[in-house]
């Protein structure tokens, strides 16, 4: 069946569309590659149109435009999240099933899961005018209607526990996406890069062509059989009918695919803290602060300081280590995107330099300037300055020991 058939019914006719999916043999990796992307890029794309090109009208402030750079790394985030949310809603599904009377079954709740998303993901097309995404809302509030439609059919839960079912659901998908609000806000704070090559990584070249290791085509390729890998063992677990393994399984798999096909664990605290200094751009530090934050195998950590005069004159200096999302960068930095905009308050541009990422925005107001800089695919470093010169910002960014902290580039990497 077509994903346009599929979307049509199960938006339209869930009480009859529903039976027939839950009689479908259709494997994790298919569903996601086949279904999952290609809605889910839906709302990103349309987010990233319609907030850095459109932009919204705020009172009094006029027509506010998301940053280029910054637009992309939302987009991309948001719809890495869309995959992720879909595997950790299945698994919350999946736990619950024997509390309401229902049978555990990891494939069937991941199509729960999958096809509730739908009218969200199809209502995500509204972001592209700002003001009418409020009402993807009501999209959202028919999605929990198909997830109870859903559970007694697939989960084989009694309909009159379906309610329950629903609403304890629903309460751990709220504490899902609070969960990854924060880990959002670690990663896309840094508003460094863009990508927009996630949507090819799920559909990898067929395995009788082999590319270049090295070349976009070729990264892709071993990535698509690291997440067949980790699909195998999902099979696995899902026929051994250990839910524990099956969790684990899950979670491997969120993570070879945000990872970039491998695991990595950030790098201690402690050791990003010893890049920062005590002077930067000829300023002394005023705070500093440094943490780890995320979910297990989905870990991002960061050091960060202020520097001032007391005069105007301030910077902040970020330095993130990826870790378990580093394979966001990798995308980036595989698809060779870059990205240039022009306007009355300021000018923007991310090139690569040198085989890495760099990010500069120059202030044309006397507002806040940035350089920031992406180091093995896996680091980032960004310094803004309010009264301190992209030029002041660059050469006080070149004058940290970048070498030495790209040299940690394979650090807790576990393949």
């Amino acid at each position: 069946m077509s994903i346009v058939e599929r979307a049509k019914n199960i938006c339209l006719t869930p009480n009859t569309e529903w039976p027939v999916i839950a009689a479908e043999p259709t494997s994790p990796g298919t569903l996601v590659s086949g279904y999952v992307v290609p809605l889910a890029a839906i709302g990103a794309i349309a987010g990233f149109i319609g907030g850095s090109f459109i932009g919204r009208t705020l009172p009094y402030l006029g027509t506010y435009r998301v940053p280029l750079v910054s637009g992309l790394v939302g987009a991309l985030f948001a719809f890495c999240m869309a995959i992720a949310g879909v595997f950790i809603l299945s698994l919350v599904i999946n736990a619950l099933a024997p509390t309401f009377g229902g049978a555990k079954d990891s494939t069937q709740a991941l199509k729960l899961a999958v096809y509730s998303y739908t009218p969200a993901w199809i209502a995500g097309v509204l972001l592209i005018v700002p003001l009418l995404g409020i009402f993807a809302i009501f999209a959202a509030f028919y999605g929990l209607y198909l997830l109870y439609l859903g559970l007694p059919r697939l989960m084989k839960c009694p309909e009159d526990k379906a309610v329950a079912y629903t609403a304890v659901v629903v309460v751990c998908a709220i504490v899902l996406s609070v969960i990854i609000t924060v880990v959002g806000g670690t990663i896309a704070g840094a508003g460094m890069i863009g990508a927009g090559a996630l949507s090819g990584a799920a559909a990898r070249p067929s395995s009788d062509v082999q590319f270049d290791k090295n070349s976009p085509l070729g990264k892709l390729q071993e990535l698509g059989n690291k997440l067949e890998e980790s699909n195998k063992k999902m099979d696995a677990a899902q026929k051994s009918g250990d839910g524990k393994a099956q969790a684990a399984a899950a979670f491997e798999s969120l993570g070879t695919l945000l990872g970039g096909g491998k695991r990595v664990d950030p790098v201690s605290i402690d050791q990003l803290k010893t890049f920062v200094p005590e002077s930067f751009a000829g300023l002394p530090k005023t705070a500093s602060n440094a943490e780890k934050t995320g979910i297990a195998g989905l870990m991002v950590s960061k050091a960060e300081a202020r520097y001032g005069d007391g005069a105007g004159k301030t910077v902040s200096l970020d330095i993130s280590d990826t870790g378990g999302v580093s394979g966001l960068m990798g995308l980036a930095s595989w698809a060779g995107v870059e990205g240039e905009k022009d306007d009355d308050s300021a000018s923007e541009k991310t090139r690569k330099v040198g085989g890495r990422f760099v990010h500069e925005r120059i202030s044309k107001t006397g507002g806040t300037n940035e350089f920031g800089i992406v180091l093995g695919d896996r680091f980032m470093v960004s310094a803004k300055g309010d009264g301190v010169g992209v030029n002041e910002l660059r050469a006080a960014v070149s004058g940290l020991d970048l070498a030495k902290l790209e040299a940690m580039k394979d650090v807790g990497v576990q393949k």
